[in-house]
């Protein structure tokens, strides 16, 4: 019952993926864009990180943030096709199951708006009791493929954790 109470609160973490951002170098506009939308769909952000393209320092925060049993992580950045571009590869290391619908409709939905999103690699899986859904760098995309998603969120986090839900 106590995961169940745990995952009634909806918390949310953000992890953006930028060598710019965590250098200073570029200011994050990022957080405060998903932060403000996904509060607006009840979830708390619980906790929010800067950190390199780096697999290694990517990795560590997922993995905490799993163990936290953080029901929704929201990562932005790195989804591209450059070199330093490590999320997708850095997700799968983690999660055990895929969840390609969600990965369809974010980039079913940008192609409308943008041809270069055919190019955007983001992943969608669970981790233990986690969902992580991988956004584009762009803040005005990672806004946008979250509210693609923003209906069904909800649901989906509550049925990672086992609860009976009639949708």
């Amino acid at each position: 019952m106590a995961k169940l109470e745990h995952i009634n609160s909806l918390q949310c973490a953000i992890l953006i993926c930028s060598d710019r951002a965590f250098s200073g170098v570029r200011p994050d506009e990022t957080i405060p864009l998903l932060k403000e939308r996904i509060e607006k769909l009840l979830f708390k952000v619980e906790s929010t990180a800067i950190v390199p393209d780096e697999r290694d320092k990517i990795r560590a925060t997922l993995k905490w943030w799993i163990a936290e049993e953080i029901p929704l992580i929201l990562t932005s950045g790195g989804t591209g096709l450059a070199p330093t571009d490590v999320t997708p590869e850095t997700t799968l290391e983690l999660i055990s199951r895929r969840v390609p619908g969600m990965e369809e409709a974010m980039r079913a939905s940008s192609l409308k708006i943008l041809p270069n999103a055919m190019l955007s690699r983001g992943v969608v899986g669970v981790a233990n009791n986690s969902l992580i859904i991988n956004l584009p760098g762009n803040p005005k995309g990672a806004v946008e493929n979250l509210e693609v998603l923003a209906p069904i969120l909800d649901h989906a986090v509550r049925l990672i954790a086992g609860e009976k839900v009639d949708k």
